[in-house]
C-alpha cells in the first residue's frame, strides 16, 4: 500500500476513498481535521450539485432551478453530515458500547463522503446515474469503515450503527420534505 506524505486534505481524501483503515484512525485522533472534514463534505456536495445542475439545464428546466438545487444540495449535505455523524455517535456509544467522541465521528464520516464526488457525472445519460450510484455505495462502505474505526468495534456493529443512523436520517429528511411540501400548497 502506497503511503502519502503528510496529512494534507487531498491525500486524506484519496486514502479515505481507497478505504485505508489507517487514515480513519489518523482522522479520529487529529482534532484539527474537523474543518478539513467539513471542506470535504462541501467539495463533494458542490461536485454532486454541478452534476445535478447540468442535468437540470439539459432537461430545459432553467438556470434558476439549477442554482437553487446546487445551493440546497450543499446545505442538505452539510446538515446530513452533522446529523448522521451525531446519530452514529449516539447509536454506536449508547447501543453498541463504542468508544468515541462526536468530533471523531464528524471527522471520519466527513472524509468517507469522498466517493460521492462521482455524482458530478450524473448528467451523463444512463452511465452517469450508474457512476453516481457506484460512488454512493462506495461512500456507504467508506462510512461503515469510518464508523468502525472511530467507535473501535467490529464490522457487524459498524454496519448496524451506520444503517440505523441512515434510516433515521432518511425519516428526518422525509418529515422535513413533507413539511416543506405542505407549505407549498
Amino acid at each position: 500500500m502506497q503511503q502519502y506524505a503528510g496529512n494534507s486534505m487531498v491525500n486524506r481524501m484519496i486514502r479515505a476513498a481507497r478505504l485505508e483503515n489507517d487514515v480513519y484512525e489518523e482522522l479520529e485522533r487529529d482534532r484539527d481535521a474537523t474543518t478539513q472534514a467539513l471542506t470535504v463534505v462541501v467539495i463533494v456536495a458542490i461536485a454532486e450539485g454541478i452534476g445535478s445542475a447540468l442535468s437540470t439545464l439539459f432537461a430545459g428546466v432553467g438556470i434558476g432551478a439549477a442554482i437553487g438545487g446546487l445551493i440546497s444540495g450543499i446545505v442538505a449535505a452539510v446538515v446530513g453530515w452533522v446529523i448522521w455523524s451525531f446519530l452514529t455517535y449516539w447509536i454506536g456509544t449508547s447501543l453498541f458500547g463504542g468508544k468515541a467522541t462526536y468530533g471523531e465521528l464528524l471527522r471520519t464520516i466527513g472524509f468517507a463522503y469522498t466517493p460521492n464526488a462521482l455524482g458530478i457525472f450524473v448528467f451523463i445519460p444512463i452511465l452517469g446515474g450508474i457512476i453516481a450510484f457506484v460512488g454512493a455505495i462506495w461512500a456507504l462502505i467508506a462510512g461503515i469503515i469510518a464508523v468502525r474505526q472511530a467507535l473501535d468495534f467490529d464490522t457487524a456493529k459498524a454496519i448496524l450503527t451506520a444503517i440505523i443512523g441512515w434510516i433515521i436520517l432518511i425519516i428526518i429528511y422525509g418529515v422535513f420534505a413533507a413539511i416543506g411540501l405542505g407549505f407549498l400548497r
